[in-house]
């Protein structure tokens, strides 16, 4: 995470263990590049050591939107699932739904973190619910801010790359509403 500063641009410190990412066949592994078209819908495995009781969070954001070079709308967060019990993503209580990779042609790769994090109990939370409809809202997002609000614990993480392919006009349309 340090190499793709993942840190320092999202958080702090690399987290303590790893969030294991899968879309099909393919397992991300800190950094691997993907095509948006592989990540249109959700990822179709999710898990990270966790405890008995425990509820976490879950996001995925994109510190680059832009652009890398440019990232003045960073943090673009692309999903965000709170109140989870265990690694059962489903049982969450869902800010914002999954919206896939879809940088803007010509600005190159950008970085996908996921995170996860430990609630110290369970949260109810004043932030707009947002729709994979719309990117009002997603913009500007600091998983750092939201992490300092709710007193969580950063308990692991993950990242893949992407840069623009055909899926991305689709997108696009979408989150035009």
């Amino acid at each position: 995470m340090e190499a793709n500063q993942v840190v320092p641009d999202v958080i702090p410190s690399a987290p303590p263990a790893v969030v294991k990412v899968k879309f099909g066949d393919v397992e991300v592994d800190h950094g691997t590049v993907l095509t948006p078209t592989q990540t249109e819908h959700p990822p179709t495995e999710l898990s990270w050591p966790c405890e008995d009781g425990a509820l976490y969070t879950l996001c995925m954001t994109d510190p680059d939107a832009p652009s890398r070079s440019s990232p003045k709308f960073r943090e673009w967060h692309h999903w965000l699932v709170v109140n989870i019990t265990g690694c059962d993503v489903a049982s969450g209580e869902t800010l914002s739904q999954y919206v896939g990779s879809g940088p803007p042609k010509g600005t190159g790769l950008h970085r996908y973190v996921y995170l996860v994090y430990k609630q110290n109990g369970k949260l109810t939370c004043d932030e707009p619910r947002l729709t994979n409809r719309s990117g009002a809202n997603r913009g500007c997002f600091s998983i750092r801010k939201f992490a300092e609000k709710y007193n969580l614990e950063l308990v692991a993480g993950n990242f893949y790359q992407a840069e623009y392919d055909s899926y991305c006009d689709k997108l696009h349309k979408q989150l035009k509403g």
